[in-house]
Parts: C-alpha cells; sequence; structure tokens
C-alpha cells in the first residue's frame, strides 16, 4: 500500500484535489480523512466520487493527539482493505512533518510513503504566514510538491512572486503556480510513483488557539438567508472564524456552503444523508450560530428549559 499525504492549510482545496486525482488516475484509492473536530463534512463529499473507500478520523489531529489511532487506522486498512493506494488528508491545521514521522514509524515492505504534498491557497498566504506561521511554513518545507490554488486570475507578477517566497523556503520542490488541472496525464501519474526519498526536520507540537463547533440537524428557509447568514460570518458577527463549511437543506432543496477568510460561496448539491456544518475560528458565538441553523431544535430545546411557575398558596 502506498501513502500519499496530501496536505494544506485550512479552505485550500484538499478534497478538490483528490476528487480531481481519482477521476484523472482511475485508481483504486483508500480515503483517510481528519477534520478537525467532530463533524466530518468532507468525508460525505469525497463519497460522492465512485471507487474510494472513506475512512474518518475526527475530534483531534493525527499528527499529535490522535497519533496512535491514526497508526492503527493505518495498518487496519492496509492489513483489511488492501488498496494499491492511500490517500491522507489531515486537518488543515496539522504539521506535516509529524504526519510523516508517524507514517515512517509503521513502514514496512507492505507499506511505503509517496512524496507528500501541499495545497497552497495563494490569496491566503500572507495572513496564514501572519497568523499561523510555524504550521504553515511546515506544509511548505517538509512537501515535495507544492500545488497554488485559487490564484487563476492573478496576475502574472503576482504569481512569480509567490513562486520566489515558496522556493525561498523549499529550494528543492517542485511548486506549481498554474493550476494543477492544466497537468498531463504523465504529471498525475508522476504523483503515485515519487517516493519520499529525503530527511523531514521534525517541529515540535504546539497547542493551537483555535476552537470549532460542529452542528448537525441544521436548515434555513431560503438561499436569501443562508446569504444573509453567511454575510454575518464573514463580517465577523458569530466570531472571528477563518474557516467554515457545511450543507444543509434551504427552501426547496439543499446548498452546499464554503467560506474561507473573508469570502464565501454557495452552490447546490444533491440531498444529503443529514445536515452538516462546521465552524474553526477563535471566540466563536456559538449559541448564535446553533440559534440561527437549528432554529427548530433550538426553540424546541428552550421550550422544554422553561418549566411553568406554581403559584404558591397563602399560609
Amino acid at each position: 500500500m502506498k501513502i500519499l499525504v496530501v496536505s494544506g492549510f485550512l479552505g485550500a482545496g484538499k478534497t478538490t484535489f483528490i476528487r480531481t486525482l481519482a477521476e484523472r488516475t482511475k485508481k483504486d484509492f483508500a480515503v483517510m480523512e481528519n477534520e478537525y473536530g467532530a463533524v466530518n463534512v468532507d468525508g460525505d463529499l469525497l463519497e460522492q466520487t465512485n471507487d474510494l473507500n472513506i475512512w474518518e478520523l475526527t475530534e483531534g489531529c493525527i499528527c499529535c493527539s490522535m497519533q496512535n489511532d491514526f497508526a492503527t487506522s493505518i495498518l487496519t486498512i492496509a492489513n483489511t482493505v488492501d488498496p494499491e493506494y492511500l490517500i491522507v488528508e489531515p486537518t488543515g491545521v496539522g504539521i506535516l512533518s509529524k504526519i510523516i514521522e508517524n507514517i515512517q514509524k509503521i513502514e514496512y515492505e507492505r507499506i511505503t510513503l509517496l512524496e507528500p504534498l501541499t495545497i497552497l491557497d495563494g490569496t491566503m498566504y500572507d495572513r496564514c504566514m501572519s497568523e499561523f506561521s510555524e504550521i504553515c511554513e511546515d506544509q511548505i518545507q517538509s512537501a515535495g510538491r507544492i500545488l497554488v490554488s485559487k490564484m487563476e486570475s492573478a496576475a502574472e507578477n503576482e504569481r512569480c512572486s509567490l513562486k520566489q517566497k515558496l522556493t525561498a523556503l523549499n529550494p528543492e520542490a517542485e511548486i506549481c503556480v498554474s493550476h494543477y488541472t492544466e497537468q498531463g496525464d504523465d504529471w498525475w501519474a508522476s504523483l503515485l510513483t515519487s517516493y519520499l526519498d529525503k530527511e523531514i526536520p521534525m517541529k515540535e507540537e504546539r497547542e493551537l488557539d483555535l476552537e470549532n463547533l460542529g452542528l448537525t440537524e441544521a436548515s434555513l428557509q431560503s438561499e436569501q438567508e443562508l446569504i444573509l447568514f453567511l454575510q454575518g460570518v464573514v463580517s465577523g458577527v458569530f466570531g472571528d472564524i477563518c474557516r467554515a463549511k457545511g450543507y444543509l437543506p434551504a427552501g426547496n432543496g439543499w446548498l452546499r456552503f464554503d467560506v474561507t477568510d473573508r469570502t464565501y460561496s454557495v452552490t447546490g448539491i444533491d440531498k444529503m444523508p443529514e445536515a452538516k456544518a462546521i465552524f474553526i475560528g477563535r471566540q466563536l458565538k456559538r449559541n448564535w450560530l446553533r440559534e440561527v441553523l437549528q432554529k427548530e431544535l433550538y426553540v424546541e430545546v428552550s421550550k422544554r428549559a422553561i418549566r411553568p411557575m406554581r403559584k404558591r398558596s397563602k399560609v
């Protein structure tokens, strides 16, 4: 079983890349999803891609607190499913060098590590390096390939400037500033035949000051209501949210939403098994988020919490 780690900071586009990888290579994949929180949104989306076996690890990070579960899960997949390839998608705040170290501890003749890659949202580079420099530097320095996303409309000088910054951090990496969908079949095949052959410097583990809130049973009355809600999210009404995503019924259909930094998008989606949403950031206004997205559930719980007061009889 060959293991390809696809890392990248929150909202960089890892799940979209994995779906494209499956479509372009037509290989037998299993995918291990590690979500930052108790609700896994991306796992359900990946299951829409044919011939993918999805394994989910939630409520922890495979680079630190869940490393034993992570190692056990890899060995279980190797010994039971035995896919040709296992794609590992860590949480966006995962330390890539630690994930590589954890996999190397269980490498043997049936488990080999391919050259890891990092998806980088070019529009978020400066903010990530300012607020989460340790994580972003590690994801860049530990990768064999760095694929820049969301820079298709950027000017050529902007892309060249970003490539120079990335080269300074990792001069040995292949850096693709043009979108990966422009690559030919040989390039896609090379992702699954290039093995990790260099030593990765390890970093110390540090706790992040990010919190998360996962919700199910969410719904809204209409698309307009969802758009108003997302405008509130990006303007800081519900806390300093750096990443949010999910899907829920809104009006007569289902909608998927995605928030990265100060931008959001809404697209249609087929009906899902259940509504899911995840919010990551600082100082989250949890009750307000629940009140908006779980309105019916919130009202029902509130009604149960209110007890009618008994009239006291005079003595």
